[in-house]
């Protein structure tokens, strides 16, 4: 069956099949090729006769992922300029007033596209839900701060998209008043961006922030160093008049030079410190404060106005910086004796091994380590941002639990994505060969009640009532401010921010 669908840009053919009908590849924004790369989004240019949705459309530029990850999660690329589109799945075209949920990815604001088995939004659709992945300008394109060009350009092209959802889900079936955003890593540092940005209102409803940050925000004079390392291996000024006459492969070559220094020289004095203690020598390029729709970091902003909050959903993994040290044969080399030198790298009193190592005796150093990293980049500010959240908002947190069956990852970063979207099957690579499916029900439904009323089935979390869901087998538990102590001792000991 192929149903046809009216869009503002033209009519789209799609095509059903079990119940779930998909339209996929269609252009919300015109192509950002050439100067237009560093421009603010524009509609997308009318079409003439009926065009076919029926295959994934091209994704933003990008380098393949380093092997490890390649391996693990796979990485992103299919060519061509109309890369500014969505994938909508929907149980009943004809239907009305369905719960709409729209996918942000992640990928270090560099990588990732709204194309990978993993974000399939089959099973959104055969509960009920219209889902709707976005694809949004990354790297040098979406972030870099170049004179003469807007900031943010991915983050506008974000709420492009959400404007795109606003005018034109209904005719799918959804409810442009019942929509809930939601985003992993780079996708939930962008969902807390979208939350704290004025004017946002009324395009999203409620939240879900998957391994997020709600810190990120980089200061424009650092993120202009970054900008300027980049002009500099390519020979031209930091302005989007010289940018734009590059073509994407240039770019990339570049962008993936600067990340490198970056990563092997993670200094303050050259990069900025606000480059810095957010991107934790991970992401280089990312959101900056613009006075626009980036006001500051995003849980700051919340705090300042309180009435932008939005009913949300917020956690990690429990163990989310394996995904970057035990794949790439990093955390083998780290030592007892190297922890001082690594955490003073990034700004940490080495004193705070003391109190992982009691709460975790049996843990290595490479352990220790790793749940520093996993609450410095990303458990304590989602904590900070719940609490902001939580004083005007329903705010539900939790924290994916079940460890992978691959050798010392853990539940790392990523790992919940499969079980969120219930295509544990296409995940095998990253969740061993036997994932519980028990679990990926469980969570899968929580997000899907969520997205419907709002209530995913667990106690709030509250300044006094920290509350958070543990999702692990054999059965999942409600737990009150889990590992206080390490908490505590990380916002002591980082004391670069």
């Amino acid at each position: 069956m192929e149903p046809i669908v009216t869009t503002t840009s033209g009519v789209i053919r799609g095509h059903t099949e079990a119940g779930v009908t998909r339209f996929l590849g269609v252009p919300y924004a015109a192509a950002p090729v050439g100067p237009k790369r560093f421009q603010l989004p524009e509609p997308a240019p009318a079409w003439d006769g009926v065009r076919a949705a029926t295959e994934m459309g091209a994704t933003c530029a990008q380098p393949p992922y380093p092997a490890y990850a390649d391996a693990l999660i796979g990485s992103d690329g299919i060519p061509g300029d109309e890369y500014l589109n969505v994938n909508v799945w929907t149980p009943d075209p004809g239907a009305a007033g369905l719960p709409v949920l729209v996918w942000i990815h992640g990928g270090a604001f560099i990588r990732g596209c709204n194309a990978k088995p993993i974000y399939d939004g089959t099973a959104f659709a055969r509960d009920g839900v219209v889902m709707v992945g976005v694809n949004y300008r990354l790297g040098v394109s979406g972030f870099a701060e170049l004179e003469g060009a807007p900031s943010n350009r991915g983050l506008h092209d974000q709420i492009f998209a959400l404007r795109w959802v606003r005018e034109n889900i209904a005719a799918f079936g959804g409810d442009p008043a019942n929509v809930t955003i939601f985003g992993e890593s780079a996708g939930a540092m962008s969902v807390a961006a979208l939350i704290a940005a004025p004017g946002t209102a009324g395009l999203f409803h409620r939240a879900i922030m998957q391994s997020g940050n709600g810190a990120v925000a980089a200061d424009p004079q650092d993120a202009r160093k970054v900008s300027a390392a980049l002009a500099a291996e390519l020979g031209i000024s930091p302005t989007a008049a010289d940018f734009g006459k590059l073509g994407p492969n240039e770019l990339i070559a570049a962008q993936n030079a600067v990340a490198l220094a970056l990563m092997t020289d993670p200094d303050p004095q050259r990069w900025g410190r606000s480059v810095i203690a957010m991107g934790g020598g991970i992401m280089s390029l990312f959101p900056v404060i613009d006075n626009d729709i980036v006001e500051g970091p995003p849980t700051e902003v919340l705090t300042a106005h309180p009435d932008r909050a939005v009913p949300l959903i917020a956690g990690t993994t429990a163990d989310e910086f394996r995904f970057f040290t035990v794949p790439a044969g990093l955390a083998a080399g780290i030592t007892a004796d190297a922890l001082p030198f690594l955490f003073t790298r990034y700004g940490i009193d080495p004193a705070v091994a003391q109190t992982y190592s009691t709460q975790r005796p049996d843990a290595t150093a490479a352990e220790i380590f790793n749940a520093v990293m996993t609450d410095l980049i990303f458990r304590a500010s989602t904590f900070d941002l719940a609490e902001a959240n939580a004083t005007t908002a329903s705010t539900h947190v939790y924290e994916f639990a079940w460890p992978t069956d691959l050798p010392g990852l853990g539940a790392c970063h990523v790992l919940e994505i499969p079980f969120v979207f219930d295509t544990i099957d296409d995940a095998h690579t990253l969740t061993g060969p036997t994932p519980p499916q028990p679990l990926a029900d469980e969570i899968h439904a929580a997000w899907v009640a969520f997205a419907t009323n709002g209530t995913p089935g667990w106690a709030s979390f509250t300044s006094d009532q920290k509350n958070v869901r543990i999702f692990d087998t054999p059965e999942s538990t409600t737990v009150p401010n889990p590992r206080a102590a390490e908490l505590a001792a990380l916002r002591q000991a980082f004391t670069l921010a």
